[in-house]
């Protein structure tokens, strides 16, 4: 058995083989473009994740079985006759539909969302997108008339596009808003809640069995790249810090009611016709694109640049960053917040900048993590992974953070390796190749005290109040 395994992330398409030795290969990487047509706005180009895919595939050869994984909150509406986009994908990370949201909130419409699929009133989620795609695109007007408009998340255009499989996994659907979390179907209140035609939408499928066949190939696994990055870990409690920093706990067939703590319950995944998998899930919107801002200002060339500093943490000295480029995710919700340092004098310098940038994320995150701990006891242990973990400033002064040991992977392509695995299980593979060495077990070594937690907070307070 060897699998392919296909990262559709939010700035690269990746491939990766897995065979039954535990054999873990790149195949091949396509970057594409980042479209910001108005301030709060991110698109890419549909068709160009698609090539992109399409690439990953003719590059890996011969295989047994494709796996998936997308962006989870990336939508696409396209003409079913055709399988053409009538429009951008409008990516997770947009804030386009804030009005649409407040305005529901404002009618007091989060209670449903809350009870039904888990999850609060935000721009974030997949559902408000979708009704944008009806609001603003005539096509998508004319094509509901005509009864071939389709409206989903990525992985159910690009499933329709390869296999002719019009379908999406219990994962990605639970990120839209309109599945319900107890019946793991499309729920009628959430859809005329939003507007979004329930005939629209994409079958839900489990996250590992049949979803068609790119021609002879079976595709065997779709899945949000988070599950599919928790997966891959083997663990219970994992942070992956890619493009943003998303924390993920299982609680088994346990749905955990996190809104008094900002913390969202999610699926897992269902892997056939096992019983599905629930998880709690925490994220921060801007981890590694805080880092690849920071350096496209200038303040500073190489990675390997921001490895180490000479000086106190810049916490400690009272330079603060709030990473919150496009707003607070877990546990805030505030759209509104902003990016910010506090704390800069003459003497400060870039370098002083890009460590406390670095603190902040880490303090993010900690914020997530400490909030899952109001839900659910965690475990001494977290395992982390993506771009970020190479750099050892940032995973000391995330372990003295959490006071938690970090299990650092080796690998920064967990995600892969979940889809990968998940594939595998999807083709009937009952017993998995084992999973790689961590490349390192990282104790606190230096608490932070109570007054740089205070500081922090206050610095975000400050940055939920720069409207």
């Amino acid at each position: 058995m060897k699998v392919l395994a296909i990262d559709q992330g939010t700035t690269t398409t990746k491939s990766f083989t897995l065979d039954e030795s535990g054999r873990f290969e790149s195949v091949a990487a396509f970057e594409h473009r980042q479209i910001y047509p108005n301030a709060g706005w991110v698109e890419h180009d549909a068709g160009e994740l698609l090539r992109n895919v399409r690439a990953c595939i003719a590059a890996a050869g011969k295989v047994d079985a494709i796996g998936m994984d997308n962006q989870g909150e990336t939508v696409v509406a396209w003409d079913a006759g055709t399988g053409r986009p009538i429009y951008n994908a409008i990516v997770w990370q947009d804030g386009r539909t804030q009005e649409i949201t407040e305005k529901l909130k404002a009618d007091g419409a989060e209670e449903l969302t809350r009870a039904r699929a888990g999850l609060p009133l935000d721009p974030y989620f997949s559902a408000s997108k979708l009704r944008w795609f009806l609001d603003h695109v005539d096509e998508a007007r004319s094509l509901l008339k005509q009864g071939r408009l389709r409206l989903g998340s990525s992985d159910a255009f690009f499933l329709d596009c390869l296999t002719g499989t019009f379908a999406t996994d219990v994962t990605t659907a639970s990120r839209t808003s309109l599945m319900s979390l107890d019946t793991c179907t499309w729920d009628p209140e959430l859809c005329k809640l939003f507007g979004v035609p329930i005939e629209c939408l994409p079958e839900i499928r489990p996250t590992a069995g049949d979803f068609g066949q790119v021609g002879k190939i079976p595709l065997t696994s779709s899945l949000v790249d988070q599950q599919a990055a928790l997966f891959g870990h083997g663990c219970p409690t994992k942070i992956t810090f890619g493009t943003g920093a998303f924390a993920l706990m299982i609680t088994g067939d346990v749905r955990v009611d996190g809104s008094k703590f900002g913390i969202l319950p999610t699926m897992a995944w269902k892997i056939k016709n096992e019983a599905p998998q629930r998880a709690i899930e925490g994220g921060v919107y801007n981890a590694g694109s805080a880092v690849n801002w920071a350096r496209g200002l200038g303040l500073f060339k190489e990675f390997s640049d921001i490895a180490s500093f000479e000086m106190p943490s810049a916490l400690s000295r009272n330079l603060v960053f709030v990473p919150a480029l496009s707003g607070l995710a877990c546990p805030h919700w505030d759209r509104g917040a902003a990016g910010l340092w506090i704390g800069m004098g003459l003497e400060t310098t870039a370098k002083d900048l890009i460590q406390a940038l670095l603190e902040g994320i880490a303090l993010r995150a900690a914020e997530v993590i400490a909030a899952m701990a109001e839900l659910t006891p965690l475990g001494k242990m977290i395992s982390i992974d993506g771009g970020l973990t190479k750099n050892s400033y940032f995973n000391r002064f995330l372990a003295n953070a959490l006071q938690k040991t970090l299990i650092v992977q080796e690998s920064p392509e967990l995600t892969g390796l979940g889809t990968a695995r998940m594939a595998m299980r999807g083709a009937g593979v009952s017993t998995l190749p084992p999973l790689p060495k961590p490349r390192a077990e990282l104790t606190p070594d230096a608490p932070l005290g109570p007054e740089l937690k205070q500081r922090f907070s206050e610095a975000i307070g400050r940055a939920k109040n720069w409207k």
